[in-house]
């Protein structure tokens, strides 16, 4: 409970901090952990087609992540039904396995880039799709659940002219 308070001042703090903001929402995974078949999903309305916007995966982890590194499948369907799918690589911690994000005590929140200078071509609603393919060295199955993740989001900023 205390952890899903402070993700709302945190969102709160953000919104109000940026004038450029488009859109903000966060999917919580439940039980700290992100489940492989879990697939976050985010409903654009009528995103600003006049100008250009930078998307952004938001994500929280503990310090309970257990990788240096995070691999994320998103996909993004527009009004017409046609899709573009990305297979992403951040950097989650340094090489020393401090983790990179900024944060309090041991949650950390991660802005990862997504896609730059978007200009969404029609109105109407656009769904941004993100899953996690992470997999230990070795193995070719994907993991059924990836610790340490807590929340995984969406924002998208307009672009400063």
């Amino acid at each position: 409970m205390h952890k899903w308070i402070l993700g709302c001042f945190m969102v709160l703090a953000l919104v109000s901090c940026q004038d450029n903001l488009e859109y903000a929402q966060y999917s919580a995974t439940g039980d700290g952990s992100w489940d492989r078949d879990e697939v976050m999903e985010f409903q654009v309305e009528d995103p600003d087609t006049t100008r250009a916007q930078t998307m952004y995966i938001m994500l929280r982890n503990d310090d309970s992540y257990p990788f240096r590194n995070l691999f994320l499948i998103a996909e993004m369907t527009g009004p017409d039904g046609e899709s573009q799918r990305d297979t992403l690589e951040y950097e989650m911690a340094d090489a020393n396995g401090k983790f990179l994000g900024s944060g309090y005590g041991s949650v950390y929140e991660n802005k990862l880039g997504y896609k730059r200078n978007v200009v969404f071509p029609v109105k109407g609603v656009y769904t941004i799709s993100i899953s996690h393919a992470m997999r230990r060295n070795g193995s070719v199955a994907g993991m059924e659940s990836l610790p340490g993740v807590l929340d995984v989001g969406l924002q998208i900023e307009s672009n400063e002219n």
